[in-house]
C-alpha cells in the first residue's frame, strides 16, 4: 500500500505523547525528552503546544508533566466505541487463513462461554459448532479460558452445576474432579493458553487464549481447533504462539496493557 504524506511535526511530537502513554506517571521534561530520543529544546515547544491543548499538564509545583484532561476525554470516546468482537474479527480471518484451523470467538454469556463468531476451515471437523453454541466450562478449553480469568464468583455456580451432572451420585469424585480442574487453571494462567486434547470430542483438538479489555477483564477467548492428525496443540507450537500472538494484538487494541510497558 502507497504511503500516505502526514504532517512530520506533528508525528515528532506524538512521541512524546507515546512515552507519557507508555510510563503512565507524572515525568520531568528531561525524561521524557530522553525516552522519545530528543533534546530537551527540542520537545519544550511541543509539550507547550500540547498544555495549552489540553493533551499534556504540567504540575505547578514540581514541573513534572503527565496526559491531561483532553487526552483523557480522547480515550473515554475511543473505549466507549470499542466492539470487543469486531476488533477481533480480522484476527480471526487472518488466524483460520495462515493455520488452516477453525477459529472461534466466544464471550461470557448468561448460560456461560458462548460462541459468537466462528471461521470454519478446509479440514472436516465432525463437531457441531455453530455461532450460538453454549460450551462446557470444565470440559472445554474455551471454557477453561473463561474459568481461569473470570472473578471466581462468576464460574463457581456453573462449575458445580457442571460438575453435579457429571458424577450425581459420587461425592468424593465430584470433589476430586473440580480438584484437578482447579489446577488446570493455574496451568492455563501460567501459559495464558487452554488446551484440549482429544476431549471432550475424540480426535479433536483445541487451544484457546485470553482477550482482555482496558481494565484486564477477560472479554473474549479465541479458540483453535482441529483434527488431531492435523493439529499440533502442543503450549509451544506454531498454531500456540500464533494464537497468543493474535489473542495479544486484539487485547491491546482493546487498551489492554496501556502504561504498564516502558519503552526500550
Amino acid at each position: 500500500m502507497k504511503t500516505r504524506r502526514g504532517i512530520q511535526s506533528i508525528e515528532v511530537g506524538g512521541q512524546l505523547l507515546r512515552v507519557l502513554v507508555t510510563c503512565g506517571k507524572p515525568m520531568a521534561l528531561r525524561d521524557v525528552a530522553k525516552q522519545a530520543d530528543m533534546t530537551t529544546a527540542k520537545a519544550h515547544p511541543y509539550m507547550v503546544s500540547f498544555c495549552n491543548l489540553g493533551l499534556v499538564k504540567q504540575d505547578p509545583d514540581n514541573g513534572l508533566y503527565e496526559l491531561g484532561p483532553f487526552a483523557l476525554q480522547l480515550g473515554l470516546v475511543c473505549l466507549q466505541r470499542l466492539d470487543a468482537v469486531q476488533e477481533a474479527r480480522p484476527e480471526l480471518k487472518e488466524l483460520a487463513a495462515k493455520t488452516g484451523q477453525s477459529i472461534a470467538i466466544a464471550i461470557w454469556g448468561n448460560m456461560g462461554p458462548t460462541i459468537v463468531a466462528m471461521e470454519e476451515s478446509s479440514y472436516p471437523i465432525h463437531v457441531n459448532l455453530r455461532v450460538g453454541a453454549v460450551m462446557s466450562l470444565m470440559d472445554t478449553a474455551t471454557g477453561r479460558v473463561f474459568g481461569a480469568f473470570l472473578p471466581p464468583k462468576m464460574t463457581e455456580k456453573l462449575a458445580n452445576e457442571e460438575n453435579k451432572r457429571l458424577s450425581p451420585e459420587d461425592a468424593t469424585k465430584r470433589g476430586n474432579v473440580m480438584k484437578e480442574f482447579e489446577e488446570s487453571l493455574n496451568d492455563i494462567r501460567a501459559h495464558m493458553l487452554a488446551q484440549a486434547v482429544g476431549y471432550p470430542v475424540p480426535g479433536i483438538n483445541a487451544l484457546s487464549a485470553p482477550i482482555f479489555n482496558h481494565d484486564g477483564n477477560v472479554v473474549l477467548a479465541l479458540t483453535a481447533m482441529g483434527p488431531a492428525g492435523a493439529f499440533d496443540a502442543s503450549l509451544d507450537g506454531d498454531i500456540a504462539n500464533r494464537l497468543r500472538q493474535a489473542a495479544q494484538n486484539v487485547s491491546e487494541r482493546l487498551g489492554y496493557g496501556v502504561g504498564e510497558q516502558a519503552l526500550s
